[in-house]
């Protein structure tokens, strides 16, 4: 499991992550295995390899779970090369949007609030808010692979990350809207402006909405609006 943390050691162009697959694998594979039956478990798991490094724990757990099998003779119904080119494009994909699209930026968000206050605490409520999902999803991932062998397709498939990476977005969004208001209202304040002026972004909003759902491009009306600013300020 710790060996899992260098999975992405070593890469090369062919075959991408196997060689740091394997390095997470020998040690268990040499426990398992002597000589012929070694070198063949070795070569099982040269063959291309590719995921999310935070998805790749459960692949692991779950392909220990089945070289026991294949020691003990038992048959399963995948083996384990299958298993692995069945769940390494799915994973690495919901890895990507999970991780790198939904909690990386919420968990920025987060410490947006604690740095615009001035706070020292903002990189630490980053790094505390990014890598304690992701370090539960590898070790206890792990864990649960190994124990639980294919059963744990649908263990992650119960926690529809594709799904709630969509509502981590959303939520986001909303934390962004809500740092530009207090922005706003900092400001008003800063240039002894009534805050209630601040309610003039409203409709504003409320026609940037309108106007992108009827087609409107947001890169134009973003265009659009910043020369406005400007103009007004200039003004």
């Amino acid at each position: 499991m710790l060996r899992a943390f260098l999975l992405q050691a070593s890469w090369n162009y062919e075959k991408l992550q196997n060689l740091g697959f394997l390095f997470v694998m020998a040690p268990a594979l040499r426990w398992l295995f002597r000589e012929d039956e070694l070198t063949r478990a070795f070569a099982r798991h040269l063959e291309k390899f590719n995921t999310h490094p935070y998805l790749a724990g459960p692949i692991l757990g779950v392909s220990l779970a089945l070289e026991e099998k294949e020691k003990r003779g038992e048959e399963d119904l995948v083996g384990v090369e299958g298993f692995k080119e069945m769940t390494m494009a799915p994973y690495g994909a919901m890895g990507d949007s999970f991780f790198w699209g939904a909690l990386r930026p919420l968990a920025a968000v987060f410490s947006l609030f604690f740095a615009v206050r001035g706070s020292l605490w903002a990189p630490v409520v980053f790094l505390v808010g990014f890598n304690l999902p992701h370090l539960w999803c590898r070790v206890v991932w792990f864990w649960q692979g190994y124990r639980k062998g294919l059963e744990m397709v649908q263990v992650i498939q119960r926690f529809q990350l594709p799904d709630l990476a969509i509502r981590l977005k959303e939520m986001t969004v909303v934390l962004l809207g809500g740092i530009s208001a207090y922005l706003v209202f900092l400001l008003t304040s800063w240039e002894e402006i009534p805050p209630a002026w601040g309610f003039l972004a409203v409709p504003l909003v409320c026609a940037g909405v309108f106007l992108v759902r009827r087609g409107f491009s947001p890169l134009s009306l973003l265009v659009s609006v910043t020369l406005a600013v400007f103009l007004c300020v200039g003004l």
